[in-house]
């Protein structure tokens, strides 16, 4: 019996032994914490995005400078057609001079579909530089056009002017996502509001030069300005992330996207709410003169519109940030589309011409800043420049085609065909805005069999799902 006992304690100090020594190849493994990562496999972290200091908000800066320079001499464009129309152009009818105008904006967005593929692969070294000089470069041409020569401002207003502002807009925008996630909507109004700045400078700047120092010297003047601002961009707009260095161009449109019905609904609607978002932009001043307001108050309507413009591109991407992109761009499109129908269907006097045009400009900014917003939260990043082109392409024909309909009805300048191109250009923005919702009650219809089917892990609502009267802190 003595002798078991002793057995049985020689193989407990062996076993304990085994252990000891067992204990130096290995560490101790805790039963109640998850097993170690093997090394050959990369444990998954959150990308780290600075979301402001320094840095980040010096691009913001640069960003805001090139759309100041670029989509805000489009939003000025309404004083040159004036002069085009009296002066320089007198032999060209409105509706070949507004397309003028309308190629600007067509080319903006259409080029946004190969300028982001070059962003996704180059980032902004190439192509904010270049737009730079084709921007200053195409305003010196214009300065030199002749008199009653279309052929050359179309070519250098229409054509490369617009090519200079499709290099710039898609990357100046795009870049912010490399700096920003949960501030990206705030960085992008500030972005876009520059666009809403020069609409407001530039207009008063041509309406006091003019009549000193004439059109050429004028633009001229504008150029310079457009250099200084175009510098400041160039030194401080850059990337961040790591680029591919390659250009894919079977993915230069990402028709991946529509594959998700966020994508689809949203791009459906940008299309709609587009195509009669420069409407106001393009008449209303033709309008204030049909209706007999004074042209010393009529000539600055377009920027009275777009310094409102402004607050418009900033607070809603604050809100945004907090309650949802949805929650933000469906209000301000059902919004404008009251102030189109309920206001400047039936205004006849000055003030309620000029309250048309302030409430208009404070609140369709949304759509400019806002619907890049939506795009990003709901692409990867790696695609988002492709994808944010691929919508741009779509909104590129709407843009094209949509002030020159106006133009088709408005053949009379009187009242019966002006209620036509009002109603036109109201239903439009109406049917948008509710597709637009539709995107909304896709996500949520989503999110709530996601919660009845008792996944706890998809349970975090995302912000943008517009669930009414969810704060997020």
């Amino acid at each position: 019996m003595a002798d078991q006992d002793t057995l049985q304690i020689q193989e407990k100090r062996d076993l304990a032994k085994a252990d000891e020594a067992l204990a130096t190849v290995r560490p101790t493994v805790d039963p109640e914490e998850p097993p170690p990562i093997p090394a050959d496999v990369e444990e998954p972290q959150l990308e780290y995005v600075p979301d402001g200091g320094k840095e980040a908000w010096t691009v913001v800066l640069g960003s805001s400078l090139a759309l100041f320079a670029s989509a805000g001499m489009i939003n000025t464009y309404g004083t040159f057609q004036s002069y085009y129309e009296t002066t320089l152009l007198p032999s060209s009818s409105s509706s070949s001079i507004s397309l003028i105008g309308s190629l600007q904006i067509f080319l903006l967005y259409f080029g946004g579909t190969f300028a982001g593929r070059i962003f996704d692969a180059y980032g902004t070294s190439v192509m904010i530089p270049l737009g730079s000089f084709i921007l200053v470069f195409a305003l010196m041409m214009v300065s030199l056009t002749q008199y009653d020569q279309a052929y050359q401002v179309f070519l250098s207003h229409g054509v490369l002017f617009g090519l200079g502002i499709a290099l710039l807009f898609n990357p100046s925008l795009a870049v912010l996502g490399h700096w920003f996630r949960r501030r990206r909507a705030l960085a992008i109004g500030l972005t876009t509001g520059g666009s809403a700045s020069g609409g407001v400078v530039f207009p008063i700047i041509l309406e006091q030069l003019i009549p000193i120092v004439g059109f050429p010297w004028a633009v001229r003047i504008i150029a310079f300005i457009l250099m200084a601002c175009l510098t400041v961009s160039c030194l401080t707009i850059r990337t961040r992330l790591p680029l591919s260095g390659h250009i894919s161009w079977r993915t230069a449109v990402d028709f991946r996207g529509w594959k998700d019905p966020r994508y689809a609904l949203a791009t459906i609607a940008a299309f709609l709410l587009f195509y009669a978002f420069f409407i106001p932009y393009f008449y209303i001043q033709i309008y204030a003169n049909f209706r007999g307001m004074p042209p010393g108050i009529a000539n600055y309507l377009l920027a009275i519109l777009n310094a409102m413009n402004v607050p418009s591109r900033i607070l809603p991407g604050i809100v945004a940030d907090r309650y949802g992109t949805l929650n933000v761009f469906v209000p301000a499109a059902t919004i404008c589309s009251i102030l189109i129908l309920g206001l400047w269907l039936p205004s006849r006097s000055s003030g309620s011409i000029i309250t048309f045009a302030a409430l208009y400009g404070l609140v369709s900014g949304a759509f400019v800043s806002l619907l890049p917003t939506y795009i990003a939260t709901i692409s990867p990043r790696e695609v988002y420049g492709a994808r944010l082109g691929s919508v741009y392409l779509v909104v590129s024909v709407a843009t094209l085609v949509g002030t020159p309909t106006g133009g088709a009805l408005l053949k009379v300048v009187d009242q019966k065909h002006f209620n036509g191109l009002i109603i036109f250009s109201g239903v439009l923005t109406l049917a948008g805005t509710i597709i637009l919702a539709g995107a909304g009650v896709v996500v949520r219809n989503a999110y709530d069999a996601s919660s009845r089917a008792g996944h706890p892990h998809r349970r975090r609502r995302n912000r943008d799902q517009p669930v009414p009267g969810a704060r997020q802190s």
